[in-house]
């Protein structure tokens, strides 16, 4: 009988560890349509006073987390690009000077956009920051994160196709409430390109005012969809992410890149890789030659765990941009795989969907596994294109469930990557259950660099004994 129960259990593991045990959800959404929150709603007021700084938002300003971005719009005129910024609320010792820009789009002429980069920050601090002048000017407040360490802890929220529908309002208000210190975003940020002519910018305007709450408080860490490309030739507008690029701003530079579409920061001890689906990216293209060197200065001694972001996912079983991926596929996975990348996260399809450790690198025209196969040196890749847009959800996923998958559920929701040290991290996928807010996925997330057995014996216990003794985890990777 034990025999028997053994056998079982070990044709059981053998499922999983093969990617062939995954589960496709059957929860059904049941509320708060995907339509755009109207222009008089309150959360996408204008603020009071003339010229009030409005759509404040700051991402990281280099390569470490020792500078951030500080973004806002002025409507009414240019005022001040002053960023005064200190250590105590309503002390103010340093005065930044930013710079100023607009565009046009159509016939919408955008207001005052004012970025201003603030250098020379100390690891792990709080901040207060003013903007404006007079009765106008607001308030705000950053934490920088620890400083570039491999056992520095670091909570990571990582959301999607977000738009400004009452379903975004609850993915945002939920995520705020997770005690997560900076998002990953994987694209898609406005849907205004779903709009026309003037209405185009304006919506653009009402996002920014939508995720201020969050925004102003703690960087966001940017990358491109297609909602961004808004290439309109019947309106004249054919310059590619205009919008975007002129009001979101990134620290490419500082990973010596060539385009601010594609870029890495370090940021305690993940080393975060953006990538751009919409940008040429084959063999020789900038994106290519710039992606081939950032791997050779990822240090896993310094930072750990490797993420890479992107907007199109490379595996995916939603019938929606099923194999849209496959270029990007063809032409980074190996590097994925070499570099023992830890996770990929991405957007696009408006479902959320995790698979094992698998590739498929050994295909070619010729010969080879014509299909993916599980392999312990490869990412896990997690789509998470379910903020909330106006598109709505992307329903239909293809059956049967493929090996790779692991999880699926065509839902709203946010996660977050909760780094404990240089070996583990723990992952939630949070379901918007009709605007409460569910975990739904979780697992433990081993490291590809020191979870492996030699490194991990190497380590100090401490390491291992400082994991969370809270254990609500589904699976481990």
């Amino acid at each position: 009988m034990l025999l028997c129960l053994f056998f079982l259990l070990s044709l059981f593991l053998t499922f999983i560890d093969n990617g062939s045990a995954g589960i496709t959800s059957a929860f059904i959404r049941t509320k708060f349509p995907s339509v755009d929150i109207p222009l008089e709603n309150e959360v996408l007021s204008v603020p009071n006073g003339y010229n009030a700084p409005q759509q404040v938002h700051i991402t990281q300003g280099d390569y470490d987390g020792e500078a951030v971005i500080i973004s806002w719009v002025t409507a009414d005129e240019p005022g001040s690009s002053e960023v005064r910024y200190g250590l105590s609320e309503g002390k103010y010792d340093v005065t930044v000077e930013g710079t100023l820009n607009n565009y046009t789009f159509y016939k919408y002429e955008s207001g005052y956009i004012h970025q201003c980069l603030v250098t020379g920050l100390q690891y792990d601090t709080k901040y207060y920051y003013e903007i404006g002048k007079g009765d106008s000017a607001r308030k705000f407040w950053f934490e920088t994160p620890p400083k570039v360490d491999p056992d520095a802890s670091y909570k990571f929220g990582i959301i999607g196709d977000l738009g400004q529908t009452y379903n975004s309002l609850s993915t945002l208000q939920h995520y705020m409430a997770s005690g997560a210190k900076s998002v990953l975003f994987v694209g898609d940020l406005s849907y205004a390109d779903r709009y026309q002519y003037n209405d185009v910018g304006v919506r653009w305007d009402t996002f920014g005012r939508l995720v201020e709450q969050s925004t102003a408080y703690q960087p966001w860490i940017w990358s491109a969809g297609n909602h961004e490309i808004e290439y309109f030739p019947s309106m004249g507008e054919v310059v590619p992410f205009r919008s975007f690029l002129s009001r979101y701003p990134t620290p490419y530079r500082a990973s010596k890149s060539s385009n601010p579409l594609w870029y890495a920061i370090r940021k305690a001890s993940a080393h975060i890789i953006v990538l751009s689906s919409y940008s040429p990216f084959v063999k020789y293209t900038p994106q290519w030659h710039w992606l081939k060197q950032e791997f050779k200065r990822v240090n896993r001694e310094k930072t750990p765990w490797l993420i890479v972001l992107m907007h199109v996912p490379i595996y995916n079983s939603n019938e929606a941009h099923f194999m849209e991926g496959e270029s990007m596929r063809s032409a980074y996975e190996r590097w994925f795989v070499k570099y023992k990348v830890d996770v990929i996260f991405a957007g696009h399809v408006h479902a959320y969907e995790r698979s094992y450790r698998i590739s498929n690198i050994h295909y070619n025209v010729s010969g080879g596994d014509a299909y993916p196969v599980p392999d312990k040196a490869a990412p896990i890749y997690i789509t998470v294109g379910d903020g909330g847009n106006s598109e709505g959800l992307a329903s239909t996923f293809r059956d049967p469930q493929p090996e790779y998958s692991a999880f699926r559920e065509a839902s709203y929701g946010h996660s977050t990557l909760d780094i404990k040290n240089r070996t583990h991290a723990i992952y939630h996928w949070n379901r918007n259950d009709d605007g409460n807010n569910i975990t739904t996925d979780s697992f433990t997330l081993h490291n590809q660099y020191w979870g492996s057995g030699l490194r991990r014996r190497k380590l100090n216990k401490n390491h291992l004994n400082s994991v969370i003794s809270e254990r609500p985890f589904t699976a481990r990777f």
